[in-house]
């Protein structure tokens, strides 16, 4: 894949566009899903697909107490499994998914959540989007997570014109330093459920109007 070219002028930019998200938000490493351990991770990020953290975690605080360790949800009841979960939608594939990948991690990674990109993403259900959360708020590896949020107001701040997740994912490690990876994505996600709302964004609100492109542009 063609590098991207960044102007010095556009470099400027995307530094001004992170230091006041810093400022706004600051430097803290937060996930949005709770858990304490890898696999609780995986699992919440799994059922997070086409659902809200707010709901996942609802249905997670019965969940982990059920399923107490990757053994259980690897000998899980598929139709059992499929109702604890069924609040978060598309419940099926998440079941399935979730057994599956379990017996995997038990089978080829020793129990172990795996953390390499490849590793990862041979598992049931997981996608770089997944991949890339455990990555980088378990294992640490600067990783940028492409999720409804970031997409959208990635093209805002013109910083990408693609609609293909991983292209957008390519196009952010070209614009984005590697220490704001991680944290580009928990501010983004912040700015999106708060300010930058898909229906209806507050611009007039927005500290970072002045270098939107979207915002700038009028739109």
């Amino acid at each position: 894949m063609a590098k991207r070219r960044v102007s010095q002028k556009e470099k400027e930019r995307v530094a001004e566009v992170l230091e006041r998200l810093d400022t706004q938000y600051t430097t803290e490493y937060r996930c949005y899903l709770n858990h304490e351990t890898p696999w609780q991770l995986l699992v919440a990020t799994i059922l997070s697909a086409q659902c809200t953290d707010a709901r996942v975690n609802i249905v997670t605080k019965d969940l982990f107490v059920k399923y107490p360790d990757v053994e259980a949800f690897a000998n899980a009841d598929l139709k059992e499994l499929e109702q604890d979960i069924h609040a978060t939608g598309f419940y099926h594939n998440k079941a399935k998914n979730i057994i599956a990948c379990a017996r995997r991690i038990l089978t080829e990674f020793g129990g172990e959540v795996p953390r390499t990109l490849e590793d990862l993403t041979s598992l049931a259900g997981v996608g770089r989007k997944t991949a890339n959360v455990i990555r980088g708020n378990i294992y640490n590896e600067p990783s940028i997570v492409v999720d409804t949020h970031v997409k959208r107001i990635s093209k805002k701040l013109g910083f990408t014109k693609e609609e293909d997740p991983e292209k957008i994912e390519f196009d952010l490690m070209e614009v984005l330093p590697e220490d704001h990876w991680i944290l580009y994505n928990i501010h983004i996600i912040t700015l999106g459920r708060t300010i930058c709302t898909a229906r209806n964004p507050k611009c007039t609100e927005c500290f970072l109007a002045d270098l939107c492109k979207a915002g700038t542009s009028g739109h």
